[in-house]
């Protein structure tokens, strides 16, 4: 009969060596490069989206909806503070990367603005350009908090979760507009040739 041996270390040092090790491969994983890479893309997209909502402010006419973007704007920026405690959690120096698909939100909600009349028409394109960017932020910010979890990172995903539930709630609040007014309203204008 062959003698195996059974190597077991209870002790917790060995365990907090061996979570230390795992730990840090973590962190120089793919996924980690991955999370930094999205994590870059979103904090130029939030940089830039302080800038684009204040000309939606300027466009919209309804109050309801301009009092909605001003909530959001101040959150916007507040995301833009997280986003650069996020990288802090990890050691990092806050650095954005060119966003292209917000760079194409942002000019399709140009282009929406300059292209409609005044009025509910308007607010309602704006509605429109607004959703598709949280949409867009809801989809980012939903995968770097998985990211975080699996890697670890449990200030990120406090930090991500607490993002995430804003933006889900000023796209809820566009929705309500949309369909407790703007959109009537807008259906009811006879289009000019």
């Amino acid at each position: 009969m062959e003698n195996k041996k059974v190597y077991s270390d209870s002790s917790s040092n060995g365990s907090n060596k061996s979570n230390s090790i795992k730990k840090n491969s973590m962190q120089s994983s793919q996924l980690m490069k991955l999370f930094e890479d999205e994590l870059k893309d979103i904090y130029w997209a939030e940089k830039a989206l302080t800038k684009a909502i204040p000309k939606m402010i300027k466009n919209a006419t309804s109050e309801e909806l301009i009092e909605a973007l001003t909530s959001h704007l101040a959150e916007t920026e507040e995301h833009v503070n997280r986003v650069e405690q996020v990288f802090a959690t990890f050691g990092k120096k806050a650095e954005a990367v060119k966003c292209e698909a917000m760079t194409g939100l942002i000019k399709e909600a140009e282009e929406i603005m300059e292209e409609c009349e005044t009025g509910s028409m308007c607010d309602a394109g704006i509605i429109s350009a607004g959703q598709k960017a949280e949409h867009y932020e809801i989809a980012t910010y939903g995968t770097l908090r998985q990211f975080a979890e699996t890697l670890g990172l449990t200030q990120a995903v406090t930090l991500l979760e607490a993002t995430l539930k804003e933006e889900k709630a000023a796209d809820a609040k566009l929705t309500e507009l949309a369909v407790s007014a703007i959109n009537v309203e807008a259906s009811e204008l006879k289009e000019i040739n």
